[in-house]
């Protein structure tokens, strides 16, 4: 009788591309999906170590694992969290059978190691799927930590990629581009082959956009610096019939965006959100920000409240600030007590869930294009799998599917639709 496998995956949509490049090599090796971790004979946690509550939510679920998996199973960590804090997780939770980082088989057969970027990976079961274009990253944000233990940024070449997509298979109708910073694929400082690019070309992630749109009805984009956010990019976005742009802007106050290491302020975000709204009027806008950072004044929270107010973003993620060892804002004078920073979170949580609504509310009646993802569940350009709201759909309708329908109703984040009536003739 085969083996079987239970995968748990925690964190990005990156990890969960690990995951289904850990599953296609596990499912070479023979093994089978268990229906539960107390039926698997190999348990692997694929775990997230971007900041405290997600190190904590990865070690809480390998505790509960480790209670719920049946005797004389393996547990194996993987992950950010593995590779991090390797020899220290091992000596802190005897639970753990093997911690294996990046590029380890988990299966515990062969110890030679492979590069999981690259990894061959199943066929999709859903209608959309993610694809890494790249791993690690060049930049040097005061608060992420990630580039000590992911590494310099390394883009996936062309042909891997759309040979990728390709495997993927007939199903897919969406595909989710994905990296740490996405619209510097090929423009890699750590590599001997770098993508040169001249001054007023396009960047290269321009054509792998158009390549990747000429395979599947839908390609999507995540995580964009608003740097690189030029109006080439913004007009091949848009041209790919899903005009969203997660932008990644952290904060707008100018002297603590600039303490966070990064570029930009409200008025030069504004600018940009503006030539994206007149480019594509209907466009998604989400963006994440950080509260609490070190020397975040209450100018610097009124600034981030009036510029939500102002940018009517569709979604928006807040995060408190997380200490991270190793990075410039360790140590950094000026830090905001946790309390404080967790109200001024529920203040932009407020507001944003306010705006959220509305501007879901103002689609009722309006006539949009659905991607079936589930029975009852659908999707527009608007809403990203797996972090925005959704919209329901009737449970008859096969998933796949790409309809117009009509917006009939709004609550909070959601819509719910009913397919356009078809015209007789």
């Amino acid at each position: 009788m085969p083996e079987r496998y239970w995968l748990e995956t925690l964190g990005c949509p990156k990890n969960q591309v690990d995951s289904d490049k850990l599953v296609g090599t596990l499912v070479a090796d023979g093994y089978e999906e268990a229906d539960g971790p107390e039926n698997a004979d190999l348990v692997v946690v694929n775990t997230c170590a971007f900041i405290e509550a997600a190190r904590q939510e990865s070690i809480d679920t390998i505790l509960e694992l480790a209670d719920t998996r049946r005797a004389g199973s393996r547990l194996v960590v993987t992950g950010c969290l593995a590779e991090r804090y390797g020899s220290e997780l091992s000596d802190s939770l005897p639970e753990i059978d093997l911690v294996a980082g990046f590029g380890v088989p988990v299966t515990l057969r062969r110890r030679n190691s492979f590069d999981l970027l690259n990894l061959p990976r199943p066929a999709a079961t859903a209608p959309w799927a993610y694809v890494k274009v790249a791993e690690g990253c060049d930049r040097r944000c005061g608060f992420c930590a990630i580039p000590s233990f992911r590494g310099k940024q390394r883009s996936r070449p062309t042909d891997v990629l759309l040979d990728e997509v390709d495997a993927l298979g007939d199903g897919v109708r969406e595909v989710v581009l994905v990296a740490q910073d996405l619209a510097s694929w090929g423009l890699d400082r750590s590599s001997a082959d770098r993508v040169a690019r001249p001054r007023g070309s396009s960047r290269p992630i321009v054509e792998l956009i158009g390549a990747v749109a000429d395979r599947v009805e839908r390609v999507r984009l995540l995580y964009l610096y608003p740097s690189a956010l030029d109006d080439e990019l913004i007009g091949t976005i848009v041209d790919t019939g899903v005009p969203y742009f997660d932008l990644s802007l952290q904060h707008v106050s100018r002297p603590l965006v600039e303490r966070m290491r990064r570029w930009g302020d409200g008025d030069r975000f504004l600018e940009r959100i503006a030539r994206i709204r007149s480019a594509a009027p209907h466009a998604g806008l989400r963006s994440s920000f950080i509260l609490g950072y070190p020397g975040e004044t209450e100018e610097d929270h009124d600034a981030l409240l009036a510029f939500l107010e102002e940018a009517r973003l569709d979604w928006a993620g807040f995060f408190t600030f997380s200490e991270e060892p190793g990075t410039y804002a360790a140590g950094l004078p000026g830090g905001v007590p946790a309390e404080l920073a967790l109200e001024r979170l529920r203040e932009c949580a407020e507001i944003q869930d306010r705006i959220t609504a509305v501007r879901r509310a103002a689609l009722v009646g309006e006539t949009i294009s659905v991607l079936v993802d589930a029975a009852g569940v659908g999707r527009s350009h608007r809403e990203a799998p797996e972090i925005d709201g959704i919209i329901h759909v009737p449970a008859h309708l096969e998933p796949g599917r790409i309809l117009d329908m009509v917006a009939t109703d709004a609550a909070g984040p959601d819509l719910w639709a009913e397919p356009v009536p078809a015209v007789v003739r």
